[in-house]
């Protein structure tokens, strides 16, 4: 049986789901591919749930652009959704000798057009948070945390009432493109479907690597290897000790063991970083030695045995242990020669925050790759 469409968005993913909807509200006959039953089931629903301010990325760099501006327009779309969030404002919290970093990482911010960081002492951090050791720290309003669940809802809503569709439990075998129009092998039903689609946007996430690996057509010197990044949470049981959420300084790897919030004021903290080599869940509870290690840090009145395995997540990396942390990737026709394909690769945090910037910026792309005749 042969299809053929207009675009195809591979993956259901909170940024799949915003780069549909906003092909959708272009005009674009939309379908989205998901493997799953349900959507945001991976990346999108097993982290801190956190809006960032956009403070951590090189200036210039997609991760600070798209941050900064997606935040903006999250907040505004989820105001008038309804979606269930709240800007409960963060604390960056620096030891003693980590100062200079600090100062660093606020003219970082600046640089990216963050520019509601407020400077504290230590003391300073205390008045917001009492239960804090630090020697300084910044406070950031402008972060905030979401239900993702409701979030995915949203976009869906949108994505459907400008005539898109999604076909869950369907798995893209592979695909072949290049100077036409993109061609799917698809699997979800009882037996193979054939896909022909202009527009082929491949958002798989965890997967997005390596299913270009069975795209004939797509140049082989540009593969890349995956590597994933797990990242364990533990909950504190029965104690609410923040009205904020809390970070310490970043690590190559990550943010560092953070603290953060439920919409209901319950904490969790993490993520750690285990490098893993393929994505897996489950939480090893001997795993807490190193969170209280770490949270202890700054938060000292944390009592044995508080802590209980929660969940873990998988970040999509584009680089390995110890290497410099990679850029999103968003690659058009180009930068690969493949007429109508747009990649989004390494799509880790901030990609929640950034959605609705990041599915902007593809529908440009893509009215862009259709005006030039080559989608």
């Amino acid at each position: 049986m042969d299809d053929q469409l207009d675009a195809v968005v591979i993956g259901a993913g909170i940024v799949g789901l915003a780069v549909a909807r906003a092909l959708a509200l272009r005009g674009r006959a939309v379908l989205v591919l998901e493997r799953h039953a349900l959507p945001a089931q991976e990346t999108s629903s097993r982290n801190s749930g956190v809006i960032h301010s956009g403070i951590y990325y090189p200036a210039s760099s997609l991760k600070a652009r798209l941050c900064v501006a997606g935040r903006a327009r999250l907040y505004e779309f989820m105001e008038h959704r309804g979606v269930a969030h709240r800007r409960c404002g963060k604390l960056i919290v620096a030891q003693e000798g980590q100062q200079r970093a600090l100062e660093l990482l606020q003219r970082q911010a600046l640089q990216n057009g963050v520019t509601d960081l407020v400077a504290l002492s230590g003391a300073g951090v205390r008045d917001y948070e009492p239960a804090l050791r630090c020697a300084a720290g910044l406070w950031c309003p402008s972060t905030g945390i979401v239900d993702v669940h409701e979030l995915a809802q949203a976009l869906i809503a949108d994505l459907e009432a400008a005539g898109g569709t999604i076909a869950y439990r369907t798995v893209v075998q592979s695909a072949r493109v290049g100077t036409g129009a993109a061609r799917l092998l698809c699997l979800g039903g009882d037996e193979p479907v054939e896909i022909e689609s202009a527009l082929l946007v491949n958002a798989a996430g965890l997967a997005a690597v390596e299913l270009l690996r069975r795209f004939a057509g797509y140049p082989a010197p540009l593969l890349r290897t995956a590597w994933f990044a797990k990242g364990n949470y533990f909950s504190l049981a029965g104690a609410k000790p923040f009205r904020h959420l809390v970070y310490p300084m970043p690590d190559e790897a990550g943010l560092g063991i953070h603290a953060t919030l439920d919409l209901d004021g319950a904490t969790r903290f993490g993520p750690n970083v285990e490098w893993v080599d393929r994505p897996e869940y489950a939480v090893d509870p001997r795993k807490a030695d190193e969170f209280y290690g770490s949270i202890r840090s700054y938060w000292p009145d944390l009592a044995d045995g508080a802590l209980q395995p929660g969940y873990a997540g998988v970040r999509p990396k584009l680089v390995g242990p110890g290497a410099k942390a990679a850029d999103f990737v968003i690659e058009g026709p180009e930068v690969h020669g493949c007429a109508g394909l747009v990649n989004l690769l390494g799509i880790e945090s901030p990609g929640l925050t950034s959605c609705l910037a990041i599915g902007e910026y593809v529908a440009s792309l893509a009215g862009a790759v259709a005006e030039n005749g080559t989608g």
